[in-house]
């Protein structure tokens, strides 16, 4: 009866048990940074609860003695379909930051998307292995700084840029706000503009978000980005088939279902739930990814059963680097990765494109089947 308890004490052995031994590692002001959402969090519990409504229906009898969790990106193969989604200010969860993060990324054999605030530089994630990365980009009111960390990623071999859209004001995080929550130095940044703005009325992260970000940023604007690099751009932050379509309009190479990990406009959709409305409207035209509330294999295989072409992980991983630094984030990964490829073998798929969106039933297919 006692090494139950002492199991779960010391060794995860799912995701989700990383998240408490972050919280037990990490100052209160940190961890809140990392885990909370906006104003009432419906979102951020959404986002996690609307994975365990989808069901699976399994295919029996099929020949699984042989399993390939492997997959492409954008031209790049990955292990599995589990990429590493941008998280800011890493170095407050562990004192490699993103380094760690981007060395567990290169021994899983996955994509990770470098944040536009980071803790580390461009050069010092670039520097630290080798491995295909892109990164994720926040436009400033003064372009000329986006655009030279842009041009500076492309010239250090990032492969790709994510550009945020969700974000013309930071949302507002009351947990921060409460905490007085304060921005370390962002150094990608240092010598081309201050990231040390007070504010004593709440959180800092808000008042730098306000100085900083373009509210103007427009659809006219993806021209600009392209103006400025030779990098494929996806977008982050679509979860409607209008913006989808419109995305296709304006040429990206890319888009992310995301809702900004829950921490912007509260009571927006699930990105699970949103998932289908933008596969259906892109057509295949371009990879669609899925970003928010993934917690198991179980949920990467509902994103890629529902038109994903892989998911992408985020405070799962900055848990992981609290708890255990580089090697937490691989486990975090590795552990995915098992359950993925165990929940792709019980399905009946002994590879990532036998994956079909018979293999699942949601919600609107089980009210369809009731009329």
């Amino acid at each position: 009866m006692s090494m139950f308890p002492v199991l779960m004490a010391s060794e995860p052995v799912n995701v989700n048990e990383f998240q408490e031994l972050a919280r037990r590692a990490l100052p209160k002001m940190y961890y809140d940074f990392f885990a909370a959402g906006a104003e009432d969090q419906h979102t951020l519990r959404e986002n996690v609860e609307a994975f365990r409504r989808i069901t699976f229906q399994p295919r029996i009898l099929v020949d699984v003695g042989k399993m390939d969790t492997s997959t492409t990106i954008l031209g790049y193969k990955i292990s599995s379909p589990i990429m590493i989604a941008p998280t800011s200010l890493q170095k407050l969860a562990h004192p490699e930051g993103e380094i760690a993060t981007a060395r567990a990324a290169a021994a899983c054999n996955t994509i990770m998307v470098v944040s536009f605030m980071a803790t580390c530089t461009v050069e010092e994630v670039a520097s630290s292995c080798d491995a295909v990365r892109f990164l994720q980009l926040y436009v400033f009111k003064r372009r000329d700084i986006s655009a030279q960390v842009v041009q500076k990623a492309e010239r250090y071999g990032f492969k790709a840029i994510v550009l945020t859209v969700d974000t013309p004001r930071l949302g507002r995080r009351e947990i921060d706000i409460k905490n007085k929550m304060v921005s370390p130095k962002l150094k990608n940044f240092e010598g081309l503009v201050s990231t040390e703005i007070s504010n004593d009325k709440g959180s800092n992260l808000e008042a730098l978000a306000s100085e900083i970000y373009d509210p103007s940023l427009s659809w006219k604007d993806i021209e600009w980005l392209k103006s400025i690099t030779k990098l494929p751009i996806l977008i982050k932050g679509v979860l409607t088939c209008e913006d989808a379509i419109k995305a296709m309009e304006v040429g990206v190479s890319g888009i992310i279902v995301s809702n900004h990990g829950a921490r912007q406009l509260d009571y927006v959709p699930a990105t699970i739930s949103a998932l289908e409305e933008v596969v259906q409207a892109v057509g295949g035209r371009v990879p669609v990814l899925l970003d928010g509330g993934v917690r198991r294999g179980t949920d990467v295989f509902k994103a890629l059963a529902l038109g994903a072409q892989a998911v992408l992980v985020g405070r799962p991983v900055v848990y992981g680097l609290a708890a255990m630094g580089e090697q937490g984030v691989r486990r975090v990964i590795e552990m995915l990765k098992d359950e993925f490829e165990i929940t792709m073998a019980l399905s009946g798929c002994p590879r990532v494109k036998d994956i079909s969106r018979s293999h699942v039933r949601t919600e609107r297919d089980k009210l369809r089947s009731m009329l």
